[in-house]
């Protein structure tokens, strides 16, 4: 997963937000957008009508633009917004994975052109994301097949798994929300990373490993500067040697 999994965020705002402040739209269309994104993310409900609301506001943006505009505002905002963004300590399990000869593979909601971007960028295998019709190498504003969301990200990998001789029950998946309880379920070893409460509690139950890096940047942001402020007055207290 990618989004608060891999970023903190939602790298389909990022995209919205760099479009917006390029001209491609107005303030009431990122509005609509960013309603569509906080309601789909905070009801936690496989509803299809809000599944579908968010999946005609991801879309509806981008329609009427060409695919290579559109990848070229996406490198500048992956290296505005999203880069910035990446929780480091998921990128080094992604990376331990790398450093055994393994494929990593992103899995998300987002975009397929803004997926491949990050995988790219990070050196990963390669990426699966929700599929914007093109026509004519310009976007249509409608959806190729289903968003890629829930049960849908475990019908993915099932794919993939088939199409690369993966065998699942090896395999790894890591996400932040109990929406992805089917993809996490699909595979031998999930893992839970910055999870939701719901998600914290199935895998505390299940046993599945949990890691949470918001807990180190909440410390860190906690203690730093009380930290610095000790160390200062040991220092201005205890005698220095002559």
């Amino acid at each position: 997963d990618v989004d608060n999994t891999l970023v903190r965020g939602s790298t389909l705002y990022f995209l919205g937000r760099g479009m917006y402040q390029r001209g491609f739209f107005t303030k009431a269309d990122i509005s609509r957008f960013v309603v569509a994104n906080l309601r789909f993310r905070m009801t936690g409900t496989e509803k299809t009508e809000v599944i579908e609301k968010f999946q005609n506001a991801a879309t509806d943006f981008i329609g009427g633009h060409k695919v290579e505009e559109i990848k070229k505002i996406g490198e500048e905002i992956y290296d505005e917004f999203v880069s910035p963004k990446l929780w480091q300590g998921t990128f080094e399990i992604a990376k331990s994975h790398l450093d055994k000869g393994e494929e990593v593979w992103l899995v998300t909601a987002a975009p397929q052109d803004m997926a491949n971007i990050i995988a790219q960028r990070l050196g990963l295998t390669g990426a699966l994301g929700s599929k914007a019709c093109i026509e004519d190498g310009i976007y249509t504003g409608k959806l190729e097949g289903k968003l890629l969301h829930g049960i849908e990200k475990a019908i993915a990998i099932q794919g993939l798994a088939q199409e690369h001789g993966f065998d699942l029950q090896q395999c790894y998946s890591y996400s932040d929300s109990h929406n992805d309880i089917p993809l996490l379920q699909a595979v031998g070893n999930p893992c839970a990373i910055n999870p939701d409460a719901i998600l914290r509690i199935r895998a505390l139950a299940e046993g599945w490993p949990i890691h949470d890096f918001r807990k180190a940047r909440f410390v860190n942001r906690l203690l730093g500067p009380a930290v610095s402020r000790i160390a200062a007055i040991i220092t201005y207290l205890v005698p220095r040697k002559r």
